[in-house]
């Protein structure tokens, strides 16, 4: 019998938050998760959901403010699925982002002791999205262009968003005028009928370049003339304008097919001084600036003098083995997505960088083939997806013993495992750095520097 009642009210100590930036306390020891309070903070909660080993309860009232509360600045931060944490300061969030890594790599790695720096955060965390995915469609004849809501596909309306680059609300606005004038139809998921589905703007940085990609359950959209004259007579800096053909019933945005319908097929932009292609379809780190600050940190912690050959495994379009290759001998970049590797390969023809191959392949499989063949990396870097490496390339990398191993994470409870077997098989952890790549958001990247002990 659960201490703990369906449609009950409590109140809570809130003593901890989860990964996602949930609340946690406890009736009589049971574990209660309820979304909006802090750590710290007395809360009254009315209990929606019981399980045998844990509640969920939906906050009533805050008995108890912690310090750290902020008042959300975005009007619908309580419907959205978006950011998490705006009910918290900014700093406050960052030290959220430090603890819930340096707890992974206690509590999984079994790592004591382990340096983990402060989050570096943003100076102005606001609008520092490079790309803004709009889901389209229409609830009872109205037109939606904005996020889904949290944890489903109910699209909320929003004609601004405070993460994402300020351009794409007013190209927003612009289609959203144009698909409502023309009574051009929208993607419905359930019949799987309608045309346009999402609206994604892709913006540099740097450059100034904005591409708009209209993702069209079809090969056309009608009078598109018309709307690629309202956008660029309205905004200049739009360089390319897309449709993307999606006829798939499936949750994946983009489809494969992209039909280039005003000016370039891609834009450009600059991570440091080197300059990326970004096509519809590619990977590129949505925080420019951040992902600076985080290769940044990489190249520091790979300890480069020139001479050494450094494998860059999950490289995707090659960014950071941009970085490795101005002070390493030679470079290997693994990536089993082959169109990456494609744009990875035209990266480094358009920055004249010579001293990087990039290979197709799981790195699972390809590098126990190069260590078989005897290639070895004096430095590995790894930046996994959320999932982490796989075993079989942690042995290999074990087996290959290089002297530095550059860990780039998305997650921490994998990165925590990772660590816990290189840890077991000869390695050490030096220092933990977390990136706030996503501000507002649960999300935290993480590079440590992992060297081989001495024998």
């Amino acid at each position: 019998m659960t201490p703990v009642r369906k449609n009950e009210k409590y109140i809570l100590d809130i003593t901890g938050m989860t990964h996602e930036g949930q609340g946690v306390g406890r009736v009589d020891n049971f574990t209660v998760f309820v979304e909006g309070p802090i750590e710290g903070e007395k809360v009254e909660v009315k209990i929606i959901k019981v399980s045998k080993s844990y509640a969920v309860g939906k906050l009533l009232k805050v008995l108890e403010q912690s310090p750290h509360r902020n008042e959300p600045a975005c009007g619908i931060y309580k419907r959205c699925g978006g950011c998490g944490l705006q009910h918290m300061s900014y700093e406050a969030t960052l030290g959220f982002k430090t603890r819930l890594v340096k707890d992974n790599i206690k509590r999984i790695g079994k790592l004591e002791n382990v340096v983990v720096h402060d989050t570096i955060g943003m100076e102005k965390p606001q609008y520092y999205r490079n790309k803004a995915q709009y889901p389209v469609g229409r609830v009872e004849g109205e037109l939606r262009v904005g996020f889904y809501a949290k944890r489903s596909h109910d699209i909320i309306d929003s004609p601004e968003c405070l993460i994402q680059n300020e351009a794409s609300a007013r190209v927003r606005a612009i289609i959203k005028e144009f698909v409502i004038g023309r009574d051009i139809s929208t993607y419905d998921e359930t019949t799987g009928k309608g045309l346009l589905r999402h609206i994604m703007i892709r913006s540099g940085f740097k450059t100034g370049e904005l591409m708009v990609v209209l993702v069209v359950n079809g090969k056309t959209l009608p009078y598109r003339e018309e709307l690629v004259e309202a956008l660029i007579g309205n905004i200049p800096q739009i360089k390319s304008i897309v449709l993307n053909v999606n006829r798939e019933n499936t949750n994946v945005i983009l489809g494969k097919r992209n039909i280039t319908i005003y000016g370039s097929d891609s834009i450009a932009d600059y991570i440091g001084e080197f300059r990326f292609n970004i096509s519809p379809l590619s990977f590129f780190q949505v925080n420019p600036v951040q992902t600076e600050v985080l290769y940044g940190k990489a190249l520091e912690y790979a300890v480069l003098t020139g001479s050494e050959t450094v494998f860059d495994l999950y490289c995707g379009i090659g960014t950071i083995s941009m970085f490795l290759s101005r002070k390493a001998g030679k470079v290997y970049g693994v990536e089993s997505v082959e169109e990456a590797v494609r744009d990875a390969r035209e990266n480094a023809r358009i920055n004249g960088v010579k001293n990087v191959d990039f290979i197709v392949g799981g790195a699972e499989k390809v590098i126990p083939g190069m260590y078989e063949q005897g290639i070895k990396a004096d430095v590995v870097v790894v930046d996994p997806p959320r999932k982490g490496c796989d075993e079989v390339l942690l042995d290999t990398l074990v087996k290959m013993a290089p002297k530095r191993i550059v860990y780039v994470s998305c997650n921490p409870s994998t990165l925590a495992r990772d660590l816990k077997y290189l840890t077991s098989n000869g390695f050490e952890v030096q220092e933990v750095q977390p990136v706030d790549m996503f501000p507002w958001t649960a999300h935290v990247e993480t590079v440590v520097l992992i060297t081989k002990k001495n024998d």
